[in-house]
This record gives structure tokens, C-alpha cells and sequence, in this order.
């Protein structure tokens, strides 16, 4: 489909060809791809060009082919570009198409889907696209009909995925009409029902679906979801069924089915609600749908999300998520797109083996903000390996220093020390959980990374070993009481960023009563208490840090 064409400014060449007028002079044109002069059935020009008014009506020779083509005239051609003039070839340019539909001129394939001349091209079938170029240039040249060539810079359409250029072919495909689609769509954005998260893509979202095109939804492929329409051997009838029929109305048993495949994007866009049992009512679809949010990278909101949406509105009357959260793209460390072309990519499995998951989920997430790029840092690999590392040997710490607590013994008012880590901790608890619900991931890794390495690990573990060491139970079991209510917090905050190792860590954890719960998954989230914000406490001890 066309979303699937990249257009990369290329170097090329513009040629320009004389095409001989039946009684006498010529008309000029100018095109990037002489090869298609083979399908060539007009020459238009703009309407107000006065250069060629008495051109139109004319006819023209077609070189090479000796075929009469007509010169028409149409808003479309730009007078500026080339000479003002510019050949019409229906059957394999999607702007001529449109020309020749509107004004009914006929459609000469002369190109195979494999991108080989056919019998159409006359002397030059069975060429290569670009052989079939080099012959008629020097046909052309030989004839006369070549008159100069141009070096430019133009787009070209690629493959998204292996870069082939793309010949525009003339070909019956399935489409859906998007304009009954569409508005619901961009009605969802604007009103709100769908909020996009950076809301500058919002705008990029109903830019595509204010101009969006009707959908071809059928693919030449091996694999994939057959289309389910049969065609009657007899009578040419069209049969869509959810099941193969057994005959035509007609009578007729020699039934086809279609040879195509649905796109790949048009069975992605059913997803939110066709995994749920639809169109069963179902108590999952009841549960799950609409879901909350959607979390996906900028390069699909044209391929996924935005049919998901539209195809969510048709089928189910409702928007299949309240919020799009769109995240960048992992780049290499030059900040480069990762390609098999450059050799630049990072195999997260060797990363996994090297360094852990959690690493790499911790560094990706580390100086993140939503919809931008991020670089792969090796650096920062490694000190999130550190951390998670630091984070271990401070658990078995405190682990191992709660044995013995007895709760009948904690009767010891706060110290400063417990009093500014609480309420350290609670504000941290405060800016994660604000950072989280605002999208911030970044965010709430540098709260969490702050507050765990440098006030819980370096200072208040230190602070509390004198009475962990010493001989007052009342002083031991307060320093036990805090330490155990911090690390799992710490453990339930850093969790969504360090999944493996703080699971571990919670199994190993003597934590109890209402909301624990038997994994760190299942465990209610740390509420903040305004009540242990103590400025006091923090103004103390910065003087002494």
C-alpha cells in the first residue's frame, strides 16, 4: 500500500523528448522514467499555459511506437516543471491515472509485476525495467527524439522494508472506502476520546486521516488471511462468506475462491476487540474493551493505530483506548537507525547475557522522554548493571539484619535519620507516581536512581548500622521497622523499571498483612502520606551531607 513506500531524495536524470505533431512541428517533454513512453496514450497540458494553446486538440506521434495520442489539457500538469508539457501514462502513475479517468482515456500496461516488459512494449517485451531504459534511450537518441538530459534530484518510491524502488502498476485489487471511516476517526482525536501522549502527534494522526486515501486491503502474498469471496466458474458472480459455499445462486458449483490475502495491518486493526471473542459477546470483550492505554512507537500510528481506531468506532461503536503513548526509537550510538545495511545494530539477547534484562530495560529508560529517539549508550549499560548490583547488596543487608526483629521492642521515637529518609521516601513515592501518570518514564528512573543509590544505599543504611550494631533492642528494631518499610516501597517503585531482580528480592522478603501480597506484581502500590513530609528533618540533614 502506499504507506508502505518510502519517497528518498535521490540523484537522477530528467530527459527531455521531442514528440513529432501530425502536420508538422513537435511538442516537448520532460520524464524521469522514458521507459513508460511505451504506455504513453496522452500529452497534457495546464489550461492557461498560453505557450501551448494551440496545441490542444492536436495529435501527436508517439516515438518509437508510431501511435497517435492526443494532446489534452488539465489542471494537474505544472507549467513550471520541465517544458510545461508532460506525457500521460495511465496504466503506471497514480497522478496520470486520475488524468486518464477524467478524461477517458485508455490504460496500456506494458509492465509485468515482476517488473519485466510484456507484450505491450512491442520490440522491447521481455526486458528488464532498466534495460528496457538503456535500449530506448538509444533508440530514442538515434531517432532524433532525445533532446537533452538534466541531472535532479527527485523522490523516488522504496520499499519500506528492502529499499526496491517501486514501479506504480496497474492492477484489481480490494479497497475499503475511508471517508465513512475517517471522520468518526477524526472526531475521536478532536473531541478527546483518543489523547495522544506527546500531544504533537495528535496532530500528525489527523493529518494522515484528513487525507487518507480509500484502503487497498488486498496482498499477492503466500501467507495470511485469504479473502473470503468465491467467484462463480459459470455466471461470474461475487460470493462473500464466512464459510466456502457449496453452490451459486445460480446453480453453479465451480466455485474460486480469491487467490489474495488480506493485509497484514487490516487483520492488526481488528485486534483489540477479535482476541476478545468478538463478534460473541463475551465476558472478556465486556472486561477489556475498551482498554485504558496503548502503548506503541511513532512508526506505526499510520499502519496500526490510527485502524485501529477507525476499525474500533465501525465494529464496536466505541474507541478500542483512551490513550496512545507513543515512544521513539532505539538508535545505535552515533545515532543512527539500526539496519542490517550498516551493520549497527544490537542483539538484545547478547546484551541479556552480557549485562541481564534488567539492564537493559533500566538503561533504555534512563533519560527517556516520550516520543523522542534514544540512543543506545554502552556507559549507561553499565551503570544501570551497577545499580541493579548496588540495589542486591543493599537488600541482603537489610535481609540480613532483620533477623530477630520483635515488633514489642519498637518503641523508640523516630530519629532524624528515619524521619528525613521517610520522608525522602514518600516524595519520592510522590514524584514516581506523578512522573508515571504523566508519561514521564525517564522521570521517574532519575527519582528512583537518586533516591535509592545516593539517600537510602549510601546514606541512611550507613547511618543505621550503629544501631543495627549496638546494644539498645528499642534503637535496632526502630532502625529494622524502617529500613524493611523503605526497601519494599523501593522495591514496588523500582519494579515496572527492574522486574527480574526486585522480584527476587520481595521472595526473600518478610513482608506480611493487608496488600503484600505472595509476588511483588500483586502488591498495592506505595500510597503517599503528606503526613511524613518533615522539611525539618531534610534541612537537617543537608547541613550535614
Amino acid at each position: 500500500s502506499d504507506i508502505e513506500v518510502e519517497h528518498e531524495e535521490t540523484a537522477g536524470h530528467l530527459y527531455y523528448l521531442r514528440y513529432p505533431a501530425v502536420g508538422g512541428g513537435f511538442i516537448e517533454v520532460a520524464t524521469t522514467r522514458p521507459e513508460t513512453i511505451l504506455g504513453d496514450v496522452a500529452v497534457a497540458v495546464h489550461p492557461g499555459d498560453e505557450r501551448y494553446s494551440a496545441m490542444v486538440g492536436r495529435t501527436v506521434i508517439l516515438p518509437l511506437m508510431g501511435r497517435e495520442l492526443p494532446v489534452i489539457a488539465d489542471e494537474y500538469v505544472d507549467p513550471s516543471f520541465g517544458t510545461g508539457a508532460v506525457k500521460i501514462t495511465p496504466a503506471h502513475d497514480p497522478n496520470d491515472f486520475e488524468v486518464g479517468r477524467r478524461h477517458n482515456l485508455p490504460q496500456i500496461k506494458i509492465m509485468n509485476d515482476d517488473a519485466v516488459m510484456n507484450h505491450d512494449a512491442g520490440p522491447y517485451a521481455g526486458l528488464d525495467r532498466y534495460e528496457c531504459r538503456r535500449r530506448i534511450l538509444k533508440d530514442l537518441d538515434a531517432g532524433g527524439f532525445l533532446v537533452r538530459v538534466e541531472d535532479i534530484t527527485h523522490a523516488v518510491g522504496q520499499c519500506y522494508r528492502c529499499g526496491t524502488v517501486i514501479e506504480p502498476n496497474l492492477s484489481r485489487q480490494w479497497f475499503v472506502r475511508m471517508k465513512p471511516l475517517a471522520g468518526p476517526a477524526i472526531a475521536a482525536a478532536e473531541k478527546g476520546q483518543v489523547v495522544f501522549v506527546p500531544q504533537r502527534f495528535t496532530r500528525v494522526y489527523l493529518n494522515w486521516m484528513e487525507n487518507i486515501r480509500d484502503w487497498c486491503i488486498s496482498r499477492q502474498l503466500w501467507w495470511g488471511h485469504r479473502i473470503p469471496v468465491w467467484y462463480c466458474g459459470a455466471c461470474g458472480a461475487m460470493i462473500a462468506s464466512v464459510d466456502p459455499p457449496a453452490e451459486c445462486p445460480c446453480g453453479c458449483t465451480a466455485l474460486t475462491q480469491d487467490p489474495d490475502v488480506l493485509d497484514t495491518w487490516f487483520s492488526s486493526g481488528l485486534w483489540p476487540f477479535s482476541t476478545l471473542g468478538w463478534p460473541e459477546e463475551t465476558a472478556d470483550l465486556a472486561a477489556f474493551y475498551p482498554t485504558s492505554v496503548l502503548v506503541t512507537g511513532r512508526d506505526i500510528i499510520f499502519f496500526w493505530v490510527a485502524r485501529m481506531i477507525f476499525l474500533g468506532l465501525a465494529f464496536m461503536g466505541e474507541v478500542p483506548f483512551r490513550t496512545v503513548f507513543i515512544h521513539g526509537l532505539v538508535l545505535d550510538p552515533l545515532g543512527r537507525k539500526m539496519s542490517k545495511s550498516l551493520g549497527n545494530g544490537v542483539d538484545p539477547i547478547d546484551v541479556i547475557e552480557s549485562h541481564g534484562a534488567d539492564s537493559l530495560r533500566f538503561m533504555l529508560l534512563t533519560g527517556n522522554t516520550p516520543g523522542n529517539d534514544i540512543r543506545f549508550n554502552f556507559e549507561r549499560l553499565e551503570g544501570a548493571r551497577n545499580f541493579a548490583n548496588k540495589l542486591w547488596n543493599a537488600s541482603r543487608f537489610v535481609l540480613m539484619n532483620l533477623e530477630g526483629y520483635d515488633a514489642r521492642r519498637d518503641t523508640a521515637p523516630l530519629t532524624l535519620a528515619d524521619r528525613w529518609i521517610r520522608a525522602s521516601y514518600h516524595r519520592t513515592i510522590k514524584d514516581v507516581t506523578r512522573s508515571l501518570e504523566d508519561f514521564e518514564l525517564g522521570e521517574a528512573v532519575r527519582f528512583l536512581y537518586e533516591f535509592t543509590r545516593s539517600e537510602f544505599c549510601d546514606w541512611y543504611i550507613e547511618l543505621a548500622k550503629p544501631r543495627l550494631y549496638g546494644s539498645d533492642p528499642a534503637q535496632r528494631a526502630l532502625a529494622q521497622r524502617v529500613l524493611l518499610e523503605v526497601l519494599s516501597g523501593t522495591l514496588r517503585l523500582l519494579h515496572p523499571f527492574l522486574p527480574f531482580i526486585t522480584e527476587e528480592i520481595w521472595q526473600h522478603l518478610p513482608v506480611g498483612g493487608r496488600g503484600a501480597g505472595p509476588t511483588v506484581m500483586l502488591a498495592r502500590w506505595p500510597a503517599y502520606d503528606p503526613g511524613a513530609e518533615d522539611d525539618e528533618a531534610r534541612a537537617q540533614m543537608e547541613l550535614i551531607q
